[in-house]
C-alpha cells in the first residue's frame, strides 16, 4: 500500500514528512553503537592482571558489540525506507550505497594487508579475497571470515541488505498499515526461530569468544541470510512511524527495554543471547528518536558533539580492529598470550589510547577518504532544472531540496 504524504492538516504531533526530516538522534546514536562494538573488542583482549577482574569485564560486557551490531543492522533498514525517495531508481541508489561504504572497506582492507605482510602473517586467497569482494561472511571458515580486516564482515551483511532492499521495501509498503505489528510480530518470531534451527548444526568445536559452537555462531550472528532479519524490522519499523501506527513510545522505556535485552543476552545460554534479544528493543529505540526528532524534541544524542561523531562512526568503526591488532593494544594482547598483563590503570590506559588513536584514524578515512567520495559518486547527476511556473515556482509542489540531501541518519553507519 502506497503512503500519502503528510498534509498540512495532519494532527499535531504527527511524523514530518519521511524523506525531509532530519534524524540527528539517529546519527549520535551510531557512535555509541560503534563504542559498544569497541568495548566488545576490548573485553575479550582480557589485559587486566587480576583474572576475576577479565572473568567479569568478559561476562558482562562481551556482548555489547553484538548490540551495535545489531542496531547498525536495523538502523540501515529504517533509514533508507525513511529516505527513500519515488524517482530513485535501483541505479542511483546502488551507486550511492556504495559510495558510502566501499572506498572506507577498500582502503581498510588493503592496509590490512599491508600490515599482514609487515607482522609476517600468510597472505592467502582465502583471507584475502573474499573480503575484497564482501563474499566472505558466506564462508564459515574463521580466517576467510576475518579476512584482512575482522569489522568488514558486517559489510558483506549490508550489502545483502542493499541488494535485497528494492525487492523487501516494494513487498513491505504494500503490507496494510494496520497489519504491520503483526509482522513485527512475525519477524521477532522469526529471530527466535534462528537459534533453534541452529540447534541441528554441530556443538562443536567452540567458537573462540563466546560458549558456542563456531557453527551455531556463524550461523545467528554472521550470515547474512539469518541478519536479513533485523533489515527487514528495520523497513518495517519506518513503515509503522511512516503510517502513523507509531505506539507513542518514548526514548527512555526504550533503553530500558534495550536494557533488559542485554541482560538476556548475557545470560542466555548457547546461540540463544547473540541476537534476538535485542533485536525488537533496538528497533522501538530507534523508532522512538526518530518520532522525537521529528517533533523537534531535544536528545542527548543530537548534541552537536554527538552528530560530528556519529558522521564519523563508520569511519571508526571499519579502522578501530587494525588498530586494535597493530597498535598499542595489539602489542598487549600479544604480550598477553605470553603471561604478561597490566594493572587495572595500565590496562585502561592502553584501551584509551587505542580508541584515541583509533577515532583520529576513523576521522582522517572520513576526511580523507569516505567524504571525497560520498561527493563524487554519491550524489546524482545533474539534471536541467524545470522552467519556473507562475510566481516563480519550480513546478507544482514548488521548489525542490537538492536531491543529494538525505536525512541525517540516512547513512546506516
Amino acid at each position: 500500500m502506497s503512503q500519502k504524504p503528510h498534509s498540512s492538516a495532519s494532527p499535531p504531533g504527527s511524523p514530518a514528512l519521511p524523506g525531509s526530516s532530519r534524524l540527528p538522534s539517529l546519527t549520535g546514536m551510531r557512535f555509541v553503537a560503534a563504542i559498544l562494538v569497541f568495548v566488545t573488542h576490548a573485553a575479550v583482549a582480557k589485559l587486566f592482571a587480576d583474572d576475576s577482574l577479565n572473568d567479569v569485564v568478559v561476562q558482562y560486557t562481551s556482548r555489547a558489540g553484538y548490540l551495535g551490531v545489531g542496531f547498525f543492522f536495523v538502523l540501515s533498514g529504517f533509514v533508507l525506507t525513511w529516505s527513500a525517495k519515488a524517482g530513485d531508481g535501483p541505479r542511483r541508489f546502488y551507486r550511492r550505497r556504495l559510495a558510502k561504504i566501499y572506498p572506507n572497506h577498500f582502503v581498510t582492507w588493503l592496509a590490512g594487508m599491508l600490515l599482514m605482510i609487515w607482522a609476517g602473517t600468510a597472505v592467502t586467497a582465502g583471507n584475502t579475497v573474499p573480503s575484497l569482494f564482501l563474499v566472505q561472511s558466506w564462508v564459515p571458515q574463521l580466517d576467510v571470515l576475518a579476512g584482512t580486516n575482522g569489522p568488514s564482515w558486517s559489510l558483506s551483511c549490508e550489502l545483502l541488505f542493499y541488494l535485497s532492499f528494492p525487492l523487501l521495501h516494494g513487498l513491505i509498503r504494500r503490507i496494510r498499515p494496520e497489519r504491520l505489528w503483526m509482522w513485527v510480530g512475525i519477524v521477532i518470531a522469526a529471530f527466535v526461530a534462528v537459534p533453534l534451527v541452529a540447534q541441528l548444526l554441530p556443538g562443536s568445536p567452540d567458537s573462540p569468544w563466546q560458549p558456542v559452537s563456531w557453527w551455531r555462531y556463524w550461523f545467528v550472528y554472521f550470515l547474512p541470510a539469518t541478519r536479513v532479519l533485523d533489515f527487514a524490522l528495520g523497513i518495517l519499523m519506518a513503515r509503522v512511524v511512516m503510517t502513523g501506527r507509531w505506539i507513542g513510545m518514548k526514548q527512555l522505556p526504550a533503553l530500558a527495554l534495550l536494557a533488559a535485552g542485554y541482560a538476556l543476552m548475557v545470560f542466555l545460554p548457547d546461540a540463544w543471547g547473540l541476537v534476538a534479544p535485542t533485536a525488537l528493543p533496538i528497533a522501538l529505540l530507534i523508532a522512538a528518536a526518530a518520532v522525537a526528532d521529528t517533533k523537534g524534541e531535544r536528545s542527548p544524542f543530537a548534541a552537536r558533539p554527538m552528530i560530528w561523531l556519529g558522521e564519523v562512526s563508520f569511519a571508526f568503526y571499519i579502522v578501530h580492529f587494525l588498530v586494535f591488532q597493530y597498535g598499542p593494544m595489539g602489542l598487549a594482547a600479544t604480550d598477553s598470550s605470553a603471561g604478561k598483563t597490566w594493572d587495572t590503570p595500565g590496562a585502561l590506559g592502553i584501551m584509551a589510547l587505542t580508541f584515541a588513536l583509533a577515532l583520529f584514524f576513523g576521522w582522517l578515512l572520513y576526511v580523507l577518504v569516505e567524504r571525497p567520495a560520498m561527493r563524487r559518486f554519491g550524489r546524482p547527476r545533474r539534471r536541467p532544472e524545470p522552467a519556473a511556473g507562475p510566481g516563480g515556482s519550480a513546478g507544482p509542489a514548488g521548489p525542490a531540496a537538492p536531491a543529494s540531501r538525505e536525512p541525517v541518519g540516512a547513512d546506516q553507519r
